[in-house]
């Protein structure tokens, strides 16, 4: 019985950190879009954004075991 609380506490807190961690990246994202004028600047930012997500997206789903 305690494995299955454990196990549902563990999904609860995947399901709230994941969906705080997305509101946080709509959040930024809406937030830089007002930054950055021009549409090379948008492509190099969104480049870099990018490559950041292509190494950090794995790291976080690792961590809340996605």
């Amino acid at each position: 019985m305690a494995a299955f609380v454990a196990e549902l506490l563990f999904d609860l807190v995947r399901i709230l950190v994941g969906d705080w961690l997305r509101r946080a990246a709509v959040a930024v994202c809406a937030w830089l879009d007002t930054k950055i004028h021009g549409r090379a600047a948008r492509l190099v930012v969104g480049g870099l954004l990018g490559l950041a997500a292509y190494f950090l997206i794995p790291i976080f789903a690792g961590l809340l075991g996605f």
